[in-house]
């Protein structure tokens, strides 16, 4: 019985395809088995469980930082500041081939580790430009963002991410969850070898599979195949700058140097002086919310927004980022029930002497791998699965680090190769790509990362 929860959101995410229907539905049976089965008080209890998921404080920090991300990012867009850093890359010519270009975006991906959404916005507007310049498809454009964005996002402790994991790290009773997401960091298989590959790609002259059809095509000088359309105009995520605003890199430059250097603070500050200490959900809440504040001081110092249209903007881009952070509360949720429930304890019970270490972390991984391409939500399969994982790795009296891991690297894979993950979409948004096109493009590059990342948790599996 306390399997039919997650079990029920994955077969209904695979039915449907719809991850908010199926997450719902999973809270709901879970409740219903508490309830003795009983689906009215089921349904009572889904409704006061999520209640309770979303007043917790750090989930709601979590949620705050979600609307808060949206916010920063049409600001940004709103006052000239990713123009401006576009048009500042072209005239210092830091960029002069193809194979610099890739890089670029590459480097982008390492560097803005906040948030994946953002990373890929700023990634793709920067870069777009370029790529078309120099004839490098959008394609490979849409995955060089998509393999820098979730994956370094999930190797940084102290961004949102690793806030969520944190928070899940803790509703499953992990006492210091600080130090097990560090070291789970290196153990972050397919993480390394999706940057890693996505690397070997920006360098090489030479391109695998549907990426190089897509790169033959545009040196011919066709952005899209006769079939294929752009996803969705980029100014459609955020609100572009009005006309007569000056396009200055800093308006978009510092808000996010800001955010980058007030995330350690706030985990000093919150952590009474112990970074490990400090509260990662709390803290990537005052970090996205600096970055806000400084960029709508720019804004109003420069005479380029109004105080109207400074919350205008930041509350379109609020909006727009609702139904991720929908997930968010449904997917902490299904965690919680499932704890509820004991599912972790009874899987433990079920492979502590069935399955052999080797085998557990590649079968997480792949596990993790087949919700998260079918749901199209890495953060969903987190709940998921490290609520099952951890108590295994318990159980068995094996170290907790290595479990988590798989997890996170099974959920970043799934999500990466997903036709309907959000990532894979933004990512497309971005680009300016037709998006069944870059899943195409992509897919043999996260299967060859994948691949690594089987093999290298069947070693750890070995020797823990």
């Amino acid at each position: 019985m306390s399997l039919l929860p997650p079990l029920f959101a994955i077969g209904l995410a695979i039915w449907t395809r719809q991850v908010y229907l199926s997450l719902a539905a999973g809270i709901w049976m879970g409740w219903t088995v508490v309830a003795g089965w009983n689906p009215l008080s089921g349904l009572a209890g889904a409704i006061d469980g999520t209640l309770a998921t979303a007043t917790d404080p750090g989930t709601a920090a979590v949620l705050l930082f979600t609307f808060s991300i949206g916010a920063l990012i049409a600001l940004v867009e709103a006052n000239g500041g990713v123009q401006g850093f576009v048009a500042w890359v072209e005239r210092r010519r830091f960029v002069t081939s193809g194979r610099r270009a890739q890089v670029l975006a590459w480097v982008i991906g390492m560097v803005i580790f906040i948030e994946s959404n953002i990373t890929m916005l700023v990634a793709g507007s920067i870069c777009r430009p370029l790529f078309d310049r120099f004839q490098v498809s959008r394609e490979k454009l849409a995955y060089l963002i998509d393999s820098t964005s979730a994956p370094v996002c999930t190797l940084i402790p102290f961004n949102a991410w690793g806030a969520y994991i944190l928070s899940l790290l803790i509703g499953v009773g992990v006492a210091q969850p600080v130090p097990i997401l560090v070291a789970a960091v290196p153990l972050n298989f397919y993480a390394l070898a999706a940057i890693g590959v996505a690397l070997f790609a920006a360098v090489r002259p030479h391109d695998i599979g549907p990426m190089a059809k897509a790169q033959e095509r545009t040196a011919g000088g066709k952005l899209h195949w006769d079939h294929a359309t752009a996803l969705a105009d980029p100014e459609d995520i955020a609100p572009p700058p009005k006309e007569g605003i000056p396009r200055r890199p800093v308006n978009m430059v510092l808000p996010i140097v800001v955010m980058v250097a007030m995330m350690p603070l706030a985990m000093y500050i919150t952590g009474d002086g112990r970074i490990l200490d400090g509260s990662g959900s709390l803290s990537v809440l005052w970090a996205v919310l600096a970055a806000i504040a400084t960029a709508g001081i720019l804004s109003r110092v420069q005479g380029l927004l109004d105080l109207e249209e400074i919350t205008s903007a930041s509350l379109h881009g609020a909006g727009g980022l609702t139904g991720m952070a929908l997930v968010l509360l449904l997917a902490v949720a299904l965690g919680a029930v499932t704890q509820e429930l004991g599912t972790g304890q009874y899987v433990a019970g079920l492979v502590r002497d069935a399955v052999p270490p080797p085998v557990l972390l590649p079968l997480i991984f792949l596990t993790g791998a087949g919700i998260a391409f079918s749901t199209g939500s890495s953060w969903g399969t987190f709940a998921i699965m490290i609520p099952i994982a951890v108590p295994v790795a318990t159980a068995l009296s094996l170290p907790i680090a290595p479990f988590v891991a798989a997890s996170m690297s099974g959920g970043v894979f799934g999500d990466h190769s997903s036709p309907i993950s959000d990532t894979t979409i933004v990512a497309s948004m971005a680009s300016a790509s037709d998006h069944i096109e870059h899943v195409r493009t992509q897919i043999p590059y996260a299967l060859i990362a994948g691949g690594i990342a089987i093999v290298a948790f069947a070693i750890t599996g070995a020797v823990i």
